[in-house]
């Protein structure tokens, strides 16, 4: 018999999720938006300390409009993280606009403070600076709304991986002119799809609201001045969300225990190191990271093979973005002699399962698996 399969980190329901779907079924607001929408915005709008929300399909159609909302065109200048998922980049080339990558810092894997400055030196005038909270770390934002400030250039939030993580007590993705949510299926909590745009600019979301509903002019005939998409997220899907939100915080705890018991675990082991933590904030350890030191004969492809092999599901680590073939050509900013922090993370690391779901017998499992590589 085949053992019992241990996921990455997959949806967990509770019973209110289905509560709030069955009210829209009831009512018969199964067509896209309605109350669960609207309560929806409300709530994670309370929860992370902003004033306006505005529910969509995805976290990516978030950044799309939060580019449309700052009007970024052909030639613009975008600065985003190298180190991350392409959901964060994409929509910069949606727009014909220009990334350029900048490298990481080792403290928190996040984009370096460093890297950033040295980006504005070679290009004074970008358009907007977007920051990730990398698997749920966040990142240096003393520092980088600092630059930003300075160069009076906008900042948003990627904080697709990040919800509920705080720095100085402040929530990631609201200190930005924008930030935005994730409820893809692996997040912290999920809807199956769908993102959020938040910002303290009620007129931003209210365009947002506007361009994701297909642009449709305020006039009795269908008419429309502008580009739409079909960008909102519909009041099923919002009813899952309201019913994830009431347990985000005991996912955070949950997701937090297992990187404890992760780095307590292998505390013994000096070719092992846990993703870091920023020192001024409160992660979500969305999902929990491993760095294996070089040239110790165990590489992060013959750890995810062993966990494989016993039916438990890793990842490696994003690869980053300067690359990826689809964005050959872009520049990448680094402040390293030879070589970058983006590179040396994704060689010698991997994503290990940060399921909130993984009972004490299973953590020991992967435990047991991964020292058995390094006796």
């Amino acid at each position: 018999m085949a053992s019992k399969r241990i996921y990455l980190s997959s949806p967990t329901m509770h019973g209110k999720e289905q509560e709030f779907v069955q009210e829209a079924f009831d009512t018969n607001w199964v067509a896209p938006l309605g109350p669960n929408v609207n309560e929806f915005e409300k709530e994670m709008a309370q929860y992370v300390g902003i004033a306006h929300a505005s529910a969509l399909s995805s976290g990516t159609a978030a950044i799309h409009l939060a580019l449309r909302l700052l009007e970024v065109g052909e030639g613009d200048v975008i600065f985003t993280p190298s180190l991350t998922f392409s959901a964060t980049c994409n929509p910069i080339i949606y727009e014909n606009a220009v990334p350029v990558f900048i490298d990481s810092e080792r403290d928190t894997w996040n984009m370096s403070p460093e890297a950033l400055e040295k980006a504005f030196e070679k290009y004074p005038s970008p358009k907007a600076v977007i920051a990730v909270h990398l698997y749920g770390t966040p990142a240096k934002l003393d520092e980088i709304t600092e630059i930003c400030g300075r160069h009076g250039t906008v900042l948003i939030e990627d904080a697709a991986e990040s919800l509920s993580s705080t720095y100085k007590g402040k929530q990631t993705g609201t200190f930005g002119k924008m930030g935005i949510y994730s409820f893809n299926g692996n997040k912290i909590i999920t809807t199956s799809g769908g993102g959020m745009l938040v910002s303290e600019e009620e007129a931003l979301i209210r365009k947002s609201r506007f361009l994701a509903t297909q642009a449709r002019d305020p006039a009795r005939h269908y008419q429309h001045s502008q580009i739409g998409y079909n960008y909102r997220m519909s009041n099923v899907v919002a009813g899952i969300g309201r019913g994830q939100l009431l347990s985000l915080e005991g996912h955070k705890n949950r997701k937090k225990e297992i990187y404890a018991q992760y780095k307590e675990a292998f505390s013994d082991i000096p070719e092992i190191s846990m993703n870091p933590l920023n020192a001024d904030g409160d992660a979500n350890c969305w999902l929990s990271c491993m760095l294996i030191a070089e040239g110790c004969g165990v590489t992060p492809d013959m750890v995810m093979d062993a966990l494989e092999s016993e039916n438990i599901e890793s990842r490696p680590i994003w690869k980053p973005m300067h690359l990826q073939p689809v964005f050959e050509g872009y520049d990448f900013i680094t402040v390293q002699a030879e070589g970058s922090v983006a590179e040396d993370i994704f060689t010698r690391g991997l994503c290990l399962p940060s399921d909130i779901k993984n009972t004490s017998e299973d953590m020991e499992r992967i435990i047991r698996i991964v020292r058995g590589l390094f006796r």
